[in-house]
């Protein structure tokens, strides 16, 4: 296991120096000069000679490219071009709130999707089935940006139960130390501060958790009903086994595998920014500062932020396949 761990790890490095290459060729080839939208009114063509000589973007493109790879080999990700602020105190600033609203949505859509999946599959015909199979049609058709306001407007409009935006109220003095909320609340025994946190979590993670919680139920339901029509889940039940030994000795434990794909390519894609639910709630992560960073053309902050979350990803991914031999031991011996 641990030898294909590192062989996983060492194939990340062609796959990062392919994606530096392509990330590199999307950022110049976006419209717009990062000059300009810097200066703004004041970008007269001497202004802008000068803004794009300190940059370097004067080079020849493959010089350019050189000259980033040769930084971040030596972990510079170069500052911002529209503040000035380090690309990598920035990300470091900003991906504890995208991992904290991601892993609270991705634990939402487990916790109610795999169970609501695995009852769907018992009662496949039924009208429980029916209920589950149309609403996670539902989830998977709603836009998130929509549904983001209309919890917005219920909620915290109408019913005024949990707040409407930002990641904690301001008037609480909370101790930040990991930039983690919640978890620096209960750190600090803030408790009051950890519930507010939480309460600013909730809309946003359901609204962020609504699509790959419907997903989690399809595979969910489609890996159990493949797996109850399996010769050794009749032989189980014909030797008299409880429902209970089955489910969690036969059915769960080979369902799984394409479940853990599932989950572990979702929580990838959360964790790349939640672009629209950032935007909505005012949550200060990574998808709201990448949105930002594309409008004003801030190559730095482009490439820093797409190369971490790549990373990032892959190692989602090696999380994923390591998984796989605890759940079957037979992909270890494959």
């Amino acid at each position: 296991m641990l030898r294909f761990a590192l062989r996983r790890l060492a194939l990340m490095v062609p796959v990062l120096f392919g994606l530096s290459v392509l990330l590199f060729a999307w950022v110049r080839a976006l419209p717009g000069d990062p000059a300009r939208s810097l200066l703004g009114e004041r970008a007269t063509p001497e202004a802008i000679v000068a803004v794009n000589e300190a940059y370097g973007f004067d080079q020849p493109l493959l010089q350019q490219y050189l000259t980033y790879v040769k930084a971040l080999l030596q972990g510079d990700f170069g500052s911002s071009i529209q503040s000035g602020a380090d690309v990598l105190t920035t990300f470091a600033d900003r991906f504890p709130a995208t991992v904290e609203l991601a892993l609270t949505a991705m634990v939402f859509a487990i916790v109610v999707g795999v169970p609501l999946g695995y009852l769907a599959a018992r009662n496949q015909g039924r009208l429980l089935d029916t209920a589950v199979v149309s609403g996670s049609l539902l989830g998977v058709a709603t836009p998130v940006f929509f549904l983001a306001i209309l919890l917005k407007l219920v909620f915290a409009d109408w019913l005024g139960w949990l707040p409407t935006a930002l990641r904690q109220d301001p008037r609480i003095d909370a101790t930040h130390i990991t930039n983690f909320y919640v978890l620096d609340g209960f750190l600090t025994r803030e408790w009051d501060a950890a519930w507010d946190a939480m309460l600013h979590l909730a809309l946003p993670a359901i609204a962020l958790g609504t699509i790959p919680l419907a997903i989690i139920v399809r595979i969910t339901r489609a890996s159990v009903a493949e797996v109850l029509h399996e010769d050794y889940v009749r032989t189980a039940e014909s030797k008299g086994l409880s429902r209970g030994t089955i489910s969690r000795r036969h059915v769960l434990r080979n369902a799984l595998l394409p479940v853990v794909t599932t989950i572990g390519l979702q929580a990838g894609l959360l964790l790349s920014g939640a672009v629209l639910t950032e935007t909505v709630f005012g949550f200060n992560g990574i998808g709201s500062y990448l949105f930002q960073a594309i409008s004003t053309r801030d190559f730095p902050v482009l490439q820093g932020f797409i190369i971490f979350i790549a990373v990032i990803y892959s190692l989602i991914n090696l999380v994923v396949d390591l998984l796989y031999g605890v759940i079957d031991p037979r992909v270890r011996v494959s």
